[in-house]
């Protein structure tokens, strides 16, 4: 499967990571899933040391990234950083271009278990492809096992339609579509995008590789309670890697017991790897489906109404995937926005939804022979 993690945007210091894997330790993060701690651009120092090695901001990582990743792993966490394909990173600090090897070989040294590599100040569509090429093997050539997280296509997509069976050879998870902002309307542009290019997309997710929608701003400012939840809904159904982008020092209780929702994290983590996709749209409302081990689904229910108040909406269960996973008697089970079982239900079953304007219904559908064994591991995760 694929890591969920947090990763934070503030002006890094080597402080600020540890009071986060901390917390992770403490606050049940970790035990939830949530196991990388991820330096995000601004760590480096503005030139390499003599020997063209890169290194940290002597100010902000006094004690150096090694000395981090270790109290990172003492608390049971794995640590990640940050790298650009090009000369220089989007912040303008030494990039990887013509270092690949020297680089790879650092973060395998200092202990670095995951790189996220920009593609900012690249010279050429040739030097971009071949650049995020030439990492990936340096990575692997290191011996280490390092998690590679690429925007190769997110950078390609205005030259020339990505190659995804290509980039899954090379990345394990990759950015399609531009950065998250903390409002409604860049969580809305980024469901959008993904629903117009799913053919595309979805069929080359799996273990191994998976799509990146960027991070969770859950915890932030700008999204409604809503709005929250249809966020963790839709990235749970779209098998994304789960990046937490908030200051867990101040997460309140709402925030921090959504993001920790051992049922939504495991549709999130469903050993299937099957990315789900929107298969119905109609007037304010989508229908989304993820396949499920156990032979269940997962659905987002979507109201994607912005004014008004609570609309109904009424699935007949065979209109669901043809009803694959109700041929006979199927078990209901709402997860979000609060965890109700919906009872047994046959193919003429008339199940009624009632969806806040922005908000999303997330429940699963088993087929009542399935072993209830497999039911509940598949909802509580295995």
């Amino acid at each position: 499967m694929f890591p969920i993690f947090i990763r934070l945007k503030a002006r890094p210091s080597e402080q600020l990571y540890m009071q986060m894997a901390d917390i992770m330790a403490a606050e049940g993060w970790k035990d939830v899933g949530y196991d990388y701690v991820c330096i995000d651009d601004c760590w480096l120092a503005a030139t390499r040391d003599a020997n063209h090695r890169l290194q940290p901001d002597p100010q902000r990582f006094p004690s150096g990234m090694k000395r981090l990743a270790n109290y990172v792993h003492s608390k049971g966490l794995k640590l990640g950083i940050y790298q650009d394909v090009g000369t220089h990173t989007c912040a303008g600090y030494p990039g990887s271009y013509g270092y690949y090897e020297l680089d790879a070989q650092t973060f395998a040294d200092w202990g670095v278990d995951l790189l996220k590599f920009d593609g900012c100040n690249f010279i050429n569509l040739d030097m971009l492809i071949e650049g995020y090429m030439n990492m990936s093997l340096a990575l692997n050539q290191t011996g280490r096992d390092i998690v590679y997280s690429c925007e190769w296509p997110f950078y390609l997509w205005p030259f020339k339609k990505p190659n995804y069976t290509e980039i899954k050879k090379y990345c394990n998870h990759w950015r399609n579509y531009g950065d998250i902002s903390d409002s409604w309307g860049s969580v809305k542009s980024i469901i959008d995008w993904i629903a117009l290019h799913q053919s595309l997309i979805a069929p080359v997710a799996g273990p191994g590789g998976w799509n990146d929608p960027d991070m969770l701003v859950i915890g932030n400012f700008g999204l409604s309670r809503d709005q929250q939840i249809t966020q963790m809904a839709l990235w749970a159904i779209m098998a994304a890697p789960l990046l937490m982008s908030n200051d867990l020092r101040n997460i309140d209780p709402d925030s921090k017991a959504l993001l920790q929702n051992r049922y939504v994290i495991a549709i999130n983590q469903d050993p299937l790897g099957i990315q789900g996709q929107r298969i119905s749209k109609l007037h304010d409302f989508e229908l989304w489906s993820r396949p499920l081990a156990g032979g269940g689904f997962a659905y987002a229910l979507i109201n994607r109404a912005e004014i008004g108040g609570p609309q109904k909406f009424s699935i007949v269960m065979f209109g669901l995937d043809e009803g694959k996973a109700c041929l006979e008697e199927c078990l209901v089970t709402q997860i979000l926005p609060a965890f109700q079982f919906r009872g047994i239900q046959v193919l003429t079953s008339v199940l009624d939804f009632w969806v806040n304007p922005t908000g999303t219904v997330l429940f699963t559908v088993f087929p009542h022979s399935t072993n209830p064994s497999i039911k509940m591991e598949t909802l509580r995760g295995r």
